[in-house]
């Protein structure tokens, strides 16, 4: 596996933890979780717009191409959408630590069962024991970090 990707996806963990706790602030700043989203949502679309301006040199699909993809796959918005303002709601409740060990514990599950079938367009990977026993272990981690 290249490093480079290990490293970023570390990273990625800092920066969903990072934002959110600035989001919640911001909520707690401006008094409304939907809001709070939107502001977020605001600022990364503008940052998305600004990069595709600069850094890439494909073409804007047409409307006829855009026509001819399933629906589902426009449905990662609303993924975002739901995980940022739920994140914005809760996080102050549970705590990072806490709230990101159950976010992690849900998608490490839900990961293994996408693997599992293949679905979504990614390569099959069949449940093992190996990776039965890493979500186990996770989840005991969990409860210990819950535990307290």
């Amino acid at each position: 596996m290249n490093w480079i990707f290990i490293l970023v996806a570390f990273l990625l963990g800092i920066a969903n933890t990072t934002q959110s706790g600035v989001n919640s602030q911001l909520r707690l700043s401006i008094d409304n979780p939907i809001l709070a989203a939107i502001i977020s949502f605001t600022g990364g679309l503008t940052v998305l717009l600004i990069s595709y301006a600069v850094f890439s040199n494909s073409e804007v699909p047409t409307l006829d191409t855009l026509r001819q993809i399933s629906w589902w796959k426009f449905t990662g918005g609303l993924f975002g959408a739901f995980f940022v303002t739920s994140v914005i709601m809760i996080v102050n409740n549970l705590g990072p630590a806490n709230m990101l060990c159950l976010i992690v514990a849900g998608q490490l599950i839900s990961a293994i069962i996408i693997d599992h079938y293949g679905w979504l367009g990614f390569d099959v990977q069949p449940i093992n024991l190996a990776r039965i026993s890493g979500v186990v272990f996770l989840i005991v981690g969990v409860y210990l970090i819950l535990k307290n």
